[in-house]
This record gives C-alpha cells, sequence and structure tokens, in this order.
C-alpha cells in the first residue's frame, strides 16, 4: 500500500531512479555473491595446499617437484578466485559508473592482470619441468 502511494507521487524521471537504484542492489547482491565464490575457491585450494603438505610432511620423501605440484594446483584456485573478485568488481561498477569507479576497476582489473599473467607463466614453466623430468628449462 505504502509502496503503490510512493509510486503516485513520482515525478518525471524519478522512475527511472528507482529502477536503477533497485538494479544497483540487485548488482550489489549478486557481486556479493561471486566474492563469496571467490573465497571459497580460495579456501578450497588452501585446504587442498594444507592437506598436500601434511601428507609430504607424514610421508618424510617430499621432494621439489611434489612441493611445486602442490604450489601448482594452489595457484590454479587461486587464478581462478582472482576471475571471479575482477567478475564481481566488474558487475558492481556495470550499474551508472563514476569516473572514479571506472579507475578503480582499471586499476584492480591491471594489478590482478599482471598477477594473472605471472602466475599463469610460473605454472606453464613447471608443467614444462615436469614434462622434462624434473629438470628446469632453460631461459
Amino acid at each position: 500500500m505504502r509502496r503503490a502511494k510512493a509510486r503516485a507521487n513520482l515525478g518525471p524521471g524519478d522512475g527511472a531512479i528507482l529502477i536503477e537504484n533497485n538494479f544497483k542492489e540487485i548488482a550489489s547482491y549478486v557481486a556479493l555473491a561471486i566474492e563469496a565464490a571467490a573465497v571459497f575457491v580460495v579456501a578450497f585450494g588452501a585446504l587442498q595446499a594444507l592437506s598436500g603438505v601434511l601428507v609430504l610432511i607424514f610421508r618424510r620423501a617430499a621432494d621439489e617437484m611434489q612441493g611445486r605440484e602442490i604450489w601448482l594446483k594452489f595457484a590454479t584456485w587461486i587464478l581462478l578466485a582472482l576471475e571471479f573478485a575482477l567478475a564481481a568488481d566488474i558487475v558492481r561498477t556495470a550499474v551508472a559508473p563514476t569516473w572514479d569507479d571506472i579507475s578503480k576497476l582499471a586499476v584492480i582489473a591491471a594489478i590482478r592482470t599482471m598477477l594473472n599473467y605471472f602466475l599463469a607463466k610460473d605454472i606453464a614453466e613447471f608443467d614444462q619441468a615436469r614434462e622434462s623430468g624434473g629438470n628446469r628449462p632453460s631461459s
């Protein structure tokens, strides 16, 4: 009843503002859900890495390649979480962004892209080392 009265009193352009505000609220919930997924992915990867380390400690047969294998799996989960986090930032900024929002998103995207690039490069180098029997690739 109250909403019906409030809508009846809307002036020209107020409906668009109301829709934009509702859309912003929905987008913030979607972004929050995506960020929660990123946290879950990192937590899962950390638990997986920790369990791998504990197994190696109890076996007492750890070598560098096994440690790098654990790191590789964890780095892969981190990369996935970075993609989720960037997606959440894009969703949050998609609705009527200000120049401040756009500049923050650009900086965040640049930092995450650099992290993503270097992690992916390390993963590729490790894959080459694993395929060559543990020898590090020559640069």
